[in-house]
């Protein structure tokens, strides 16, 4: 998935380091570094910072003058945007990708006339002049659209109702809002989500959040994860100091790239560097499978006999050495493509992450076929359970035994559909897109199963 950003555009299948620059004097772990207590900006310092952030590996530097901790104290936007606009102009002239992290059209006006590429607002461009400014004809900038919750400090559940899906809630606002958006002119591209970690949400609420990053991609854009130094990682680590905790910040990030975050805004550009050297490769599989081990007297049985042993096959691929499940797709019920005198198929994909190389992979998922009784008597004819490597990240290939990505992945709606589920818009390692289609087109009609 591409994210579009004034002039720039990033590829967000590899994870995008957006690197924190708060020029403020009261943020929560780092006010002061760049901003005296009068909030006088040290620019050529806050520069220099910016510039061995991208030296490290930041692609974007997020730009910020006002504090939006948990009891801080608002600040006027012409002061807000005082401290940001100096050092917002030398980084773009610069050629870097500056973000404005700002929930004041004001500030954000002023900062795009400085050369900024994207605006980041904490409030979800709820304030109609901001979503006025980004959707202008002649605006071209990246949005970070952000849940906020309900209020700094607050437990998002209690406010909102007892018992309520912190995680659906969140992806429903966050949906609506880029919705929204889209509606007065922001191109989808130019959309990414934030589902707003530790802002009105209490510790554990937000690792409900980030344990389930996988959900947001759902919603068709990048997701960005903001977790760095928050309050939630000081409570599951047991480090009291917001200071302390990029070790930790780190490796949330690590886990929230595997969950499909494609952008990180971190504190410490270095350590979430190192951290990314464990990043393993995602890869999606498509599940079929026709023949019920188990007979059942009705259709809806039948149905549900091949229902179980697709999870019995996921089951076994959730015990892969060094792999880890990620998510997987609703089941489908598809039509019989290529050789149509057989059964029903029921189909699902699946997402994971894996250090297994692909062709080592390919054993692995022959062994969970043969396990389930497969036989390869006709070619795409019935089976108990099939499993087919879709795409690979970054990987090509083309031999006797495997071809990557899939070659007919785009030709059949019964790997289309289960695939979108999962990540809306993918982009093949190959370049094409696996709804490149339309479904009038494809083989093998397929449709939702309860």
């Amino acid at each position: 998935m591409f994210w579009h950003c004034g002039d720039f555009i990033f590829d967000t299948r590899m994870p995008v380091i957006m690197g924190i620059l708060n020029v403020t004097p009261d943020s929560f772990s780092d006010g002061g570094v760049f901003a005296d207590a009068a909030g006088t900006v040290n620019v050529d310092a806050a520069v220099a910072a910016a510039r061995a952030m991208v030296e490290a590996g930041a692609k974007i530097i997020d730009v910020g003058g006002e504090s939006t901790r948990p009891g801080h104290e608002p600040v006027p936007v012409e002061v807000e945007a005082a401290r940001v606009t100096e050092v917002v102009r030398r980084l773009a002239s610069e050629g870097i990708c500056v973000s404005i992290d700002t929930r004041h059209a004001q500030v954000a006006a002023a900062a795009l006339a400085a050369g900024a590429a994207i605006v980041n607002d904490i409030t979800g461009f709820e304030d109609p002049a901001m979503a006025a400014l980004v959707s202008a004809p002649e605006a071209t900038c990246g949005v970070v659209v952000m849940h906020c919750g309900a209020g700094a400090g607050a437990s998002f559940a209690k406010t909102a109702g007892e018992g309520v899906d912190v995680v659906a809630a969140v992806a429903d606002y966050l949906r609506d809002r880029a919705a929204a958006l889209e509606a007065v002119g922001v191109a989808k591209n130019r959309i990414c989500v934030d589902p707003g970690p530790g802002f009105g949400k209490d510790p554990s609420e937000t690792l409900m959040v980030v344990r389930n990053f996988q959900e947001y991609r759902h919603l068709g854009y990048p997701v960005c994860c903001a977790v760095s130094r928050k309050r939630f990682i000081g409570e599951a680590y047991g480090i009291p100091e917001a200071k302390d905790r990029d070790a930790a910040s780190a490796q949330e990030a690590l886990m929230a790239a595997e969950l499909g975050c494609g952008v990180l805004r971190v504190h410490n550009v270095e350590a979430t560097v190192e951290a990314l050297k464990n990043l393993r490769p995602y890869c999606v599989l498509a599940l079929g499978c026709n023949v019920a081990l188990v007979g059942g007297d009705t259709p809806e049985e039948l149905i549900e006999a091949k229902k179980a042993q697709l999870s019995m096959a996921i089951g076994d691929l959730c015990v892969l050495p060094d792999t880890t499940l990620i998510d997987v797709a609703p089941f489908f019920g598809s039509e019989p493509a290529y050789y149509e005198d057989q059964d029903t198929f029921v189909n699902t994909a699946v997402l994971i992450r894996t250090g297994i190389g692909p062709h080592e992979l390919l054993d692995y998922l022959h062994a969970i076929e043969n396990k389930l009784g497969r036989v390869r008597s006709i070619a795409n004819g019935p089976r108990t359970c099939d499993i087919d490597i879709l795409d690979y990240q970054t990987y090509l290939c083309d031999d006797e035994v495997l071809t990557l990505p899939h070659p007919r992945i785009c030709e059949r709606d019964f790997v289309v559909k289960p695939f979108e589920a999962i990540l809306p818009g993918h982009v093949l390692a190959n370049g094409r897109k696996v709804a490149c289609m339309p479904a009038s087109e494809r083989t093998g009609r397929a449709w939702p199963l309860r």
